[in-house]
């Protein structure tokens, strides 16, 4: 099948298909700063051999299980041997934009809120929104905000906030199988030619904080335990 370079991402390329569909090429870069890995970076920071085949083989075990649960995802299909995904076309948000689950205060959210809450406390699948935009931090943005600005309908506000802490559920419970516990996870969505609502990009272990026995779990070592 024929495919042609579209755009070049971080962690991943993107190829145009001529069945309409599209290709994402898994890269062996990370996000970080100083050679130390970070999933809330804005720009690769080093490059792990083998990070783009465990990323992949993540993402496609839980997009079948998304699929499989009657969750709208953009996953076709997947050639581990070639570190590609087959997906679905679809338009993001704005500019893009990253959904995060919170199940425990930590990371941004506790830097924003440390005045009231504990560093740990239990969150209620809480959902934040944040723009994908490097020079200004990922500027965090509202229901009211995202509907104003034309960026998406209070409809699809409402679905992505139910797919995703339906979504950060069966993550956490693959998780909580293997002896681990998600704190939170980052995700992105897209919507089709009639507007529905769909998860794209990846699932994988630097998408998301994990701690085994207390102690958060880097990625590569999250990936090596969930395949062991």
């Amino acid at each position: 099948m024929e495919k042609k370079l579209v755009y070049t991402g971080k962690t991943k390329n993107v190829y145009a298909l001529d069945n309409g569909h599209y290709l994402l090429k898994f890269k062996d870069d990370c996000t970080g700063k100083d050679g130390v890995f970070d999933p809330g970076e804005n720009s690769v920071g080093l490059t792990i051999e083998g990070v783009g085949d465990v990323n992949l083989r993540m993402s496609v075990y839980f997009f079948e299980k998304i699929n499989a649960a009657g969750i709208r995802t953009h996953f076709v299909s997947a050639d581990l041997s070639d570190t590609t995904m087959e997906v679905l076309p679809a338009r993001v948000f704005g500019r893009g934009l990253e959904v995060i689950c919170r199940y425990k205060a930590v990371g941004s959210f506790l830097r924003r809120y440390g005045d009231y809450i504990e560093e740990g406390a239990d969150l209620p699948a809480y959902v934040e929104m944040t723009f994908k935009n490097d020079e200004k931090g990922d500027p965090l943005v509202t229901k009211d905000g995202l509907i104003v600005l034309g960026v998406m309908s209070a409809e699809q506000y409402d679905e992505i906030k139910r797919m995703t802490q339906e979504i950060t559920g069966i993550v956490a419970d693959e998780m909580a199988k293997r002896g681990l516990v998600l704190y939170d996870i980052k995700f992105e969505y897209g919507y089709d030619a009639d507007g529905k609502v769909m998860l794209i990009d990846e699932i994988a272990s630097g998408n998301m904080r994990v701690y085994k026995d207390g102690k958060y779990v880097d990625p590569m070592t999250l990936s090596a335990l969930f395949f062991a």
